[in-house]
């Protein structure tokens, strides 16, 4: 990485808002050598997500006010995952995935402190069923039931109260607000079964794809 910012012309021209386009392709890329790729998928897009890493430390490392290098990043990381494991590193309990929650969550809020809202720190640019997922996770957190908050509960999901423009249950939507009513019912049910919303319409969509290609084929 050294080798190649040093002597290569569009590295040293590159910065870390440059790389972000890249870094969201390789990150989808690795997802998707998860979900449906080989074994050697996973490990060379694994390396292509790392190479992001160690670009933008490369890039923080000639920061003239604040640098940092891949070793600050790296000691960084290991501080925090101490910190969040004291059931590994300072004796405390743990034998449930649950108890280790416990553990993870109440170090992560001594650690955020400054905030002043459970939604803080959620990424605004993650896509809209993740974000929606998220959302309804930490609302859920302070008493807020975004199910039951004037959202159309979807058919076989219950029912919720309908609020102002809002669709009776299990109704097809007739506009863009009440679709994006429907969707939030669909992610809260998602969150509170524990599945992925993104990950079920990415498999499902792949089915899609599946019937397309076939047909295709087809003479």
């Amino acid at each position: 990485m050294r080798e190649v910012r040093e002597r290569c012309v569009w590295s040293q021209r590159i910065t870390h808002r440059d790389l972000v386009p890249y870094l969201i392709e390789e990150s989808h890329e690795v997802i998707d050598a998860v979900e449906n790729g080989t074994r050697d998928d996973l490990r060379e897009e694994l390396g292509d997500l790392l190479w992001q890493v160690l670009f933008h430390a490369a890039i923080a490392a000639q920061d003239p006010t604040d640098p940092f290098d891949i070793d600050d990043v790296a000691a960084t990381l290991t501080e925090k995952m101490v910190r969040r494991h004291p059931h590994v590193f300072a004796g405390e309990t743990a034998t449930t995935p649950d108890e280790v929650l416990v553990h993870w969550n109440a170090a992560k809020t001594a650690e955020k402190r400054t905030r002043r809202s459970v939604l803080d720190g959620i990424p605004r640019g993650m896509p809209a069923l993740a974000l929606a997922q998220k959302v309804a996770g930490r609302a859920a957190g302070v008493g807020v039931d975004v199910a039951g908050a004037g959202v159309a509960a979807p058919t076989g999901a219950g029912t919720a109260p309908t609020g102002s423009g809002t669709a009776p249950a299990g109704s097809v939507p007739t506009t863009e607000a009440e679709l994006g009513d429907a969707l939030l019912a669909l992610v809260a049910v998602a969150r509170s079964e524990g599945w992925d919303a993104e990950r079920a319409l990415r498999e499902r969509l792949r089915r899609v794809e599946d019937e397309v290609r076939e047909a295709e084929s087809r003479p």
